[in-house]
């Protein structure tokens, strides 16, 4: 990196405010989630607006691309090295688009923050090898984001998280730490994308209490299942779901599953929580709208049963793709009904533009910011750093 360089960063470092877009492409390889953020401070001072977000739809061919090395032990190393690359150019076409449409020129953007695209995720506690650390790998080069959009580019957020002892997720502890707190209310920041995952965040501001993590799967097995027995990419409005009965005996034995047994924090992906993983619990034949019904209340009941592990009624508001689907979210309701489930937009914030907008607060954290210690991890920033020049 030269002095120049270094100097640019210097330069928005110094800025009261920041223009920053938020990149999130999830599980669900539904699109990329572009959202452009204006932060301003840092640390418990951060504010942030979202001023524009949309999805920009992946094209079938490259889902199918994705699909062959996402979530499997083995892959075509050719592939996934051609798609690291491919990726990364992909979303700097994408994020050109989305700046032209909005009529925005490179220089106006101080810095776009890239999730990439998680190919796979291995905590010990999946892969079970004991010389092995806590690993996950995105792809989507940021070098080639930074030259094709001429914005600096941070990216990689997740590997800093695992260096100082964490499982590389959730990250959303952070951002939802530093926007979402409140002194007169205990919140449950509850996400369902392919993975469902909480934050909660106590009243007092006591991060010692904070509890983030995964809780098993939010919409992964429900789009699996779509795809593969109706030839949709999800259940949309949960019209299968709301035609298929509860099987209460595979209900039963998919909740004997160890995951959900474990002691909070965790985290887990798709790597566990597959079609293959389904079909090994099967042992006489189910419908496929029994099967979409059984796996929404299966999401419903992990969700539920960690957060009342947690002994803290709260406020629970729900952000994600699992948020437009009608029967999770009744299912839920009646799991919880002490508690009251709103919609993230009640706190002004898109709910499916919330991961986009955490990943631009870490990045805004790794340019001004100091780090903040949070669930026993030492106060660090996130994000490796690409220049355009």
């Amino acid at each position: 990196m030269s002095l120049r360089d270094i100097g640019s960063l210097w330069q928005m470092a110094q800025k009261p405010s920041r223009l920053i877009i938020g990149l999130m492409s999830g599980t669900s390889l539904d699109g990329l989630d572009m959202a452009l953020c204006r932060i301003s401070g840092h640390g418990k001072e951060t504010t942030a607006r979202v001023l524009e977000f949309e999805t920009a739809p992946y094209e079938n061919a490259f889902k199918d691309d994705i699909l062959r090395i996402f979530s499997k032990k083995t892959v075509d190393l050719e592939k996934l090295t051609l798609l690291n690359e491919q990726t990364g150019n992909l979303h700097a076409g994408l994020i050109n688009a989305f700046l032209k449409k909005h009529a925005l020129s490179p220089s106006e953007v101080d810095c776009i923050a890239s999730h990439g695209q998680t190919i796979y995720h291995a905590p010990k506690r999946l892969h079970g090898l004991a010389a092995y650390p806590d690993a996950t790998l995105q792809i989507g080069d940021a070098d080639h984001i930074a030259v094709k959009t001429g914005i600096i580019t941070l990216s990689d957020f997740r590997q800093k998280h695992l260096a100082v002892g964490g499982e590389g997720a959730p990250l959303a502890v952070y951002g939802d730490y530093l926007l979402f707190s409140d002194r007169q209310e205990d919140r449950i920041l509850l996400n369902i994308g392919g993975i469902a995952n909480f934050t909660y965040l106590p009243s007092d501001g006591d991060t010692a209490k904070i509890v983030c993590t995964d809780t098993g799967p939010g919409n992964t097995l429900l789009d699996a299942l779509a795809r593969r027995d109706f030839s949709r990419p999800y259940d949309r409005d949960a019209e299968i779901g709301f035609r298929g009965n509860v099987n209460e005996t595979l209900l039963t034995r998919l909740l004997e599953h160890p995951f959900f047994k474990e002691a909070l924090p965790k985290t887990t992906g798709p790597e566990l929580f597959n079609l293959d993983w389904l079909g090994s619990f099967l042992k006489e034949p189910v419908s496929g709208e029994d099967l979409m019904a059984t796996l929404a209340q299966l999401s419903a009941r992990s969700i539920a049963e960690a957060i009342i592990s947690i002994h803290k009624p709260a406020a629970i508001y729900v952000s994600g793709g699992g948020c437009h689907n009608p029967l999770l979210m009744r299912n839920l309701q009646q799991l919880l009904p002490p508690y009251t489930i709103k919609n993230f937009d009640e706190l002004g914030i898109n709910p499916d533009a919330k991961e986009a907008l955490l990943f631009a607060v870490l990045a805004n954290e790794a340019i001004a910011g100091k780090g903040t210690a949070i669930a026993g991890l030492p106060a660090v920033t996130m994000g490796k750093i690409s220049m355009p020049g």
